[in-house]
């Protein structure tokens, strides 16, 4: 009997440890990026007071930010002893890659750089508790399952932006975004420190550049786009100090973040003309800008403007250890410099062709100047008009075009395209959004991007060294906005260049995503929570309608209305696309436990004479705005009044588009409607007319528009019309005026639901 008893205890404690080992098993760590390659073992590792912690002096950084990250809980210190175990490992190829072994016995981190084991902890610093973050974690040990990675980065160049020279924030706040960098193994800062609106950084040699440059009298109020356009009235500015600067270099470091600094020449320098007159091509006193945009006054390519920026060099050179220097060249209108005596006689005297070559002149001096400091230069893509500087670096932001030609040429590329990379793009279709330069930029958009253009072959694609997120703050005075725009698209980026293709995975990056909103709460991060938003998308089988709907985040309820009013947790529960035999005003929200989470989706469905119509485009959208394709065109849903990139609106790059659209049969036609985005500040243009002619007949007739405002609508009315087919016009505009936004390239054309009555 006795036996019996044992032998059962033994059974039930045996399967109390499989059920233990079972749980251990299957706990899933959630790290952001995904990492290359993650196992999951038996067990875990307990970490507490008696653990002991060795690293050599060549990891030390890692080392030593590990034990400061445990022991700032203040319930557990590390003494000397190898249970967490810092090694050199030459076999590992990437001196960013590493190994981090977790098993009931050790913690093992292995790499061939402090910088591959820094990545290491980054990664550890994942699988700890959230109050590790903050200092409060109180119990005296933690359970660290058991797991193996080994880990290393798709690309080298892993970057973020940041522009102080619209706004700008405290030293406090940028150690505290480079802090997130290195968090997600980011391992570029790109500071973009001088703009036409204010000069961000001493220049020791040119005082005006702090008293004059760093401040504008008033900045502008609402949008660009706003007419009349408003201002504050307040004087606002402000410039790092070279102390300050060295000090954020320094910190960076020792989170293996490289700062690029970003110095605007030729355009983008108003305000240092402001401060030196003579810099111009005029020669006039200017003002530090008090709106966005591009302006005419550029530094002039005279003697004087270089022996300027070279000594302005010569100091950042002594703050900034970047093997880069970035020297924008972006949107430099060349008004002034055709009107200049001093232009004219130099691209006459170097045997120039026209101030295109004249830009390639300008800065293939400057990157030789900084070739002679064992430096490189890095800019935009508009570096290649008039030809590429001999070893310029390109960052590609017009779409990937610029990046196919450096490449093939042999020049190393950043891609940064707007359509990916603009994080100062709306993210989402709530009208409640804080406001934006315009676009829209999703969270799945950013994390679908592949920074190798398919134009590339495999061995021009070793050209392409990364990739990086982007942050214009025109319109992001406060650094809980900088923080709202960046986070969490930062966490798609970080994916992007880090993680293998292969390991990514959009559903299982919301889940992990969702898991580190507790992680950025506790450090203090506004971030952007759009996890829970809907998507819709109208579908057309055999002739039936029906509407679907889905959300990213799994385990959750979606409840809908039919008739425009708020859904509550007893409204229709969502099981199978709806069926659609009328226009109808659909409201839903995703719900857990009877509670409502995220915001409210509504689209409005137009069943109007066009939906599920055959239409025909002569050209191909531009594939960063494909929209919902042409269909998306007489779906019966139209695009957002602000967000113009959205999968509503189409965009065109410089084409004129004709469109067919066949009804089937012959039918009344009373009027047609259509739109147009007409955000100028993004290149975007409405066209000037429009043709429309029915079935067969060539005769089109053509409308007048009136693009004055930001949506420009048009309505034509007809009478005793009947037609089969419709065919649409759409004249591109043309070439943007000097002066204007994106000056001397095409327009584009953002056109949205055509609504056939």
């Amino acid at each position: 009997m006795q036996i019996k008893k044992v032998f059962s205890l033994a059974l039930f404690l045996l399967f109390l440890s499989s059920c233990e080992q079972n749980k251990i098993q299957n706990i899933e760590v959630q790290i952001t990026p995904k990492p290359l390659n993650q196992t999951m073992g038996q067990g875990f590792f307990e970490l507490s007071s008696t653990t002991g912690l060795n690293y050599p002096e060549e990891l030390k950084i890692s080392g030593e930010f590990l034990k400061s990250f445990i022991e700032q809980s203040k319930s557990i210190k590390l003494k000397k002893g190898n249970d967490i175990r810092f090694s050199i490992d030459e076999t590992i190829t990437s001196d960013e890659g590493y190994t981090l072994k977790v098993s009931p016995e050790t913690i093992e981190i292995k790499a061939k750089t402090d910088k591959g084991a820094f990545y290491a902890v980054q990664s550890f610093r994942q699988m700890l508790p959230v109050a590790f973050e903050i200092g409060n974690f109180e119990k005296s040990k933690v359970e660290i399952p058991a797991i193996t990675i080994a880990d290393a980065p798709r690309f080298s160049y892993r970057g973020m932006h940041l522009d102080v020279g619209r706004h700008m924030y405290p030293v406090a706040f940028i150690k505290k975004y480079i802090d997130a960098l290195a968090m997600l193994k980011m391992n570029t800062f790109h500071w973009h420190l001088t703009e036409d609106q204010g000069w961000r950084i001493e220049i020791k040699k040119y005082p005006k550049l702090q008293e004059v440059a760093a401040y504008r009298n008033e900045t502008l109020k609402g949008h660009y786009s706003d007419q009349p356009q408003q201002f504050d009235s307040k004087r606002y500015g402000g410039y790092y100090t070279q102390e300050e600067v060295k000090d954020i270099v320094a910190y960076a470091q020792e989170r293996f973040v490289t700062v690029i600094p970003e110095i605007e020449m030729p355009g983008h320098s108003q305000a240092a003309i402001a401060a030196y007159p003579e810099l111009g091509c005029k020669e006039e006193q200017v003002e530090v800008a008090t709106k966005w945009g591009i302006f005419e006054d550029i530094y002039c390519t005279k003697e004087e403007t270089f022996t300027f920026l070279e000594d302005v060099l010569d100091e950042v050179l002594e703050l900034f250890p970047s093997e880069y220097i970035h020297i924008g060249g972006d949107e430099a209108p060349k008004t002034r410099w055709k009107e200049c005596p001093n232009c004219q006689k130099r691209i006459k005297e170097e045997g120039l062709k026209d101030e295109h070559e004249l830009q390639n002149y300008f800065i293939t001096r400057m990157e030789k100047y900084l070739n002679s400091k064992g430096r490189q230069i890095i800019g935009w893509d508009e570096i290649l008009e008039g030809g590429l500087a001999p070893n310029a670096t390109v960052m590609s932001w017009r779409g990937t075009s610029g990046a196919v030609q450096a490449a093939k040429s042999g020049h190393n590329v950043v891609m940064t395209p707007t359509s990916h990379c603009y994080f100062d793009y709306y993210q989402s279709k709530n009208e409640d959004e804080p406001t934006a330069i315009g676009g829209f930029l999703p969270l799945e958009k950013v994390y679908a991007f592949n920074p190798i253009p398919e134009e590339l072959t495999e061995e021009e694609s070793q050209y392409v060294l990364g990739a990086q997120g982007n942050v214009w703050t025109e319109y992001i005075p406060t650094e809980d906005h900088v923080e709202y725009m960046v986070f969490p698209r930062i966490f798609a980026m970080s994916e992007v260049v880090w993680s293998s293709p292969s390991n990514k995975n959009y559903p299982d990056f919301v889940n992990r995503l969702e898991h580190f909103h507790e992680r950025l709460e506790a450090l203090s991060i506004n971030y952007a929570n759009h996890l829970y938003e809907l998507s819709g998308q109208l579908q057309n089988e055999n002739e039936q309608l029906s509407y679907t709907l889905e959300t990213v985040t799994k385990g959750k309820a979606i409840l809908y209305t039919m008739d425009g009013t708020e859904p509550t947790f007893k409204s229709e529960t969502y099981s199978k696309p709806i069926p659609l035999n009328k226009s109808v005003n659909i409201k839903a929200a995703v719900f857990e436990n009877n509670e409502r989470l995220g915001s409210v989706f509504s689209e409005r469905i137009n069943l109007h004479k066009a939906v599920g119509a055959e239409i025909a485009i002569d050209k191909e959208p531009h594939k960063a705005f494909l929209g919902s394709g042409a269909e998306g065109l007489i779906n019966g849903i139209s695009g957002s009044d602000t967000r113009f990139g959205d999968k509503e609106w189409l965009g065109f790059w410089g084409e004129d588009i004709e469109i067919t659209i066949d009804l089937g049969a012959e039918v009344e036609i009373t009027s047609i409607e259509t739109r147009f985005y007409n955000g100028n500040g993004q290149w975007i243009y409405a066209p000037r007319t429009l043709e429309i002619a029915f079935d067969n007949d060539k005769d089109f007739k053509t409308y007048e528009l009136s693009p004055e405002n930001l949506i420009v609508n048009f309505k034509a009315n007809f009478k005793d019309i009947r037609a089969k087919t419709i065919t649409i016009k759409v004249p591109n505009f043309g070439t943007i005026a000097e002066g204007k936004q994106g000056a001397g390239n095409e327009a584009w054309t953002f056109i949205d639901e055509i609504i056939v009555n």
